[in-house]
């Protein structure tokens, strides 16, 4: 709706899109549960969004310009009071566009997916702060010039072209990335998965393959990678919600159909000689979705592509999992023994599954007293329901030994 509201009033209307927006949400559920819910609430939703902006437009030198293009618009409405207002082509390609405003040069690669974050994926200020490790307030501030540069550049609402859309492909494939990981382990709240966010990461992700400007190794390794974990979802939580670690999930319940999507993208995404992130990520998702169960799991080849990955990207979270890898392939002291080389460890102080890893592999040497220590400490800092039960767990098992 954001999107679509955008190209319709111009791009110096963004804040304005919004707030009509979340005022349309807020009447909605004022009067939705006393008048009923209409026949088509996006609808609803879509037109009193309008009507507000229209409200504020009019009033504005800048009205003239858009008449045509509003007048479309009133048109379209026009019709029954639950017909959609716009087609799904028309919305699809709004949101891409959107995807492509939201990574434009004028603005840092940092704000850039925070950006896209909030305004396509409705992440709050605190969910990206998680996201990037860093202060709701350093975000908050990013967001705020982000949008200024962006409409002191005016820049377009289009799908770029050649070089430029090279460029702004791979920070709209990393907030993609972001929403999906946030989904599939949210950073707080009650649950520990957020399966919308995930449903809608791969929607998106998959808009993105199908559209020419998207269609590339790099985007189809990314929906190879959601898809080949989202197919793991069902099996991560207990009935009660409690968190499973990968050796205790059922693997006869996970999404096969899923895993022969991801499989069919990781396929699709070995075109060209090209080699990203996702690609590796990709492969070690599928070396677990493809492992009859947790002892047959090729470990050493998915700390082969833990070893390619951090030429990608050496931050201290990839060299946290690929101390998992290590500990699996040559046990537990040479797991903790790379955990201790984690170059930035600093950066992870506040990362509850950073205490939590030590945790195990203390464990797994019996040493149930330093084990005890770090389980304690990644309890207080986790932050969903289910970690914190399965932490609570793991610390009254070495309390019991």
């Amino acid at each position: 709706m954001v999107a679509t509201l955008t190209r319709i009033f111009g791009i110096e209307h963004w804040n304005l899109a919004e707030d009509v927006v979340q005022e349309a949400l807020s009447r909605a559920l004022q009067t939705w549960p006393y008048r009923g819910i209409p026949e088509n609430p996006s609808a609803w939703i879509m037109r009193a969004s309008r009507n507000l902006a229209l409200d504020v437009i009019r009033r504005e030198k800048s009205f003239r310009a858009k008449e045509a293009e509003i007048a479309r618009l009133i048109d379209l409405d026009g019709s029954a009071s639950d017909a959609a207002i716009f087609s799904e082509h028309e919305i699809a390609d709004d949101r891409l566009r959107m995807m492509f405003v939201c990574c434009h040069s004028v603005i840092p690669r940092e704000a850039q997916v925070a950006l896209a974050l909030k305004t396509l994926c409705g992440f709050s200020v605190a969910e990206i702060s998680h996201a990037f490790l860093t202060t709701e307030v350093a975000i908050a501030k990013r967001l705020t010039r982000a949008k200024q540069k962006i409409q002191e550049a005016q820049v377009p609402f289009e799908i770029p072209v050649g070089d430029e859309l090279t460029r702004r492909l791979d920070s709209v494939l990393q907030s993609l990335y972001l929403l999906f990981n946030e989904g599939y382990k949210a950073s707080s709240g009650e649950n520990l998965v957020r399966e919308e966010l995930c449903q809608e990461a791969i929607r998106l992700t998959e808009l993105l393959a199908q559209h020419r400007a998207g269609n590339q190794p790099k985007t189809h390794a990314l929906l190879a990678l959601m898809l080949l974990n989202a197919a793991r979802i069902p099996t991560r939580q207990d009935d009660e919600g409690n968190l499973l670690r990968l050796e205790e999930q059922d693997r006869t319940r996970w999404d096969q159909a899923m895993i022969a999507r991801g499989m069919s993208h990781l396929h699709q995404s070995a075109a060209g000689e090209a080699l990203s992130e996702y690609h590796l990520q990709a492969g070690i998702a599928a070396c677990h979705a493809t492992a009859t169960n947790y002892s047959e799991t090729d470990w050493s080849k998915i700390l082969s592509l833990y070893d390619r990955l951090s030429e990608f990207d050496d931050s201290p979270l990839v060299a946290l999992n690929r101390a998992v890898a290590v500990a699996n392939v040559r046990g537990p002291k040479a797991g903790l023994e790379t955990v201790r080389a984690i170059r930035d460890r600093e950066r992870l102080g506040s990362y509850y599954l950073l205490y939590s890893v030590i945790g195990e592999l203390e464990m797994r040497l019996n040493n149930r007293e330093t084990a005890a220590q770090e389980f304690r400490r990644a309890f207080e800092l986790a932050e969903t329901k289910s970690e914190r039960a399965f932490l609570l767990k793991r610390l009254q098992r070495c309390l019991d030994s």
